[in-house]
């Protein structure tokens, strides 16, 4: 419906979480828990007529996982079984379709020297945004093995201490 003013608005009120597969549940979250440092809230299956129609996912058998960042904001982890044969996300954070998450660190350096040690890779280096409303906000992409990119973001007011 683009260029038409739509009657009434979706009626979002907030942004509930974010979600990503992935092809190692125990990975993922060694990864989230270890090197990002968010905490393991639960885990669960799912499956069966509910999630197929939900999701669109034939035969969607999916173990998962809730972390949660200091902050509280949940990040949901799942493992379809038959994810290995649906493919895997582009791997340029330009790609159409691509998706990122930005998270606040108080340390750029440190955190990337975390990522990468849990095999993470950084897809660029970090950058000081060079003007607007975020000028000086140091800015890093990440890359993990499922293709999920993070972008790690340290307030300017902290960069100072580790330039």
């Amino acid at each position: 419906m683009r260029g038409l003013k739509m009657a009434e608005d979706a009626g979002v009120i907030a942004v509930d979480h974010m979600g990503f597969s992935v092809a190692s549940l125990e990975e993922a979250i060694q990864f989230w828990t270890e090197a990002m440092g968010f905490e393991l809230a639960r885990r669960g299956e799912m499956g069966g007529e509910f999630l197929r129609e939900a999701t669109g996912v034939d035969d969607p058998r999916c173990r998962m996982a809730l972390v949660t960042a200091p902050n509280g904001y949940p990040i949901e982890l799942l493992e379809y079984s038959t994810g290995g044969r649906l493919g895997q996300t582009p791997r340029s954070a330009g790609a159409i379709g691509a998706a990122h998450i930005a998270i606040t660190v108080a340390d750029i350096r440190m955190a990337i020297a975390r990522v990468e040690t849990a095999g993470w890779a950084v897809k660029g280096s970090p950058q000081p945004i060079p003007a607007g409303p975020r000028s000086g906000t140091m800015v890093a992409y990440i890359s993990g093995p499922d293709g999920i990119t993070i972008e790690l973001m340290q307030p300017p007011a902290q960069h100072s201490r580790v330039v």
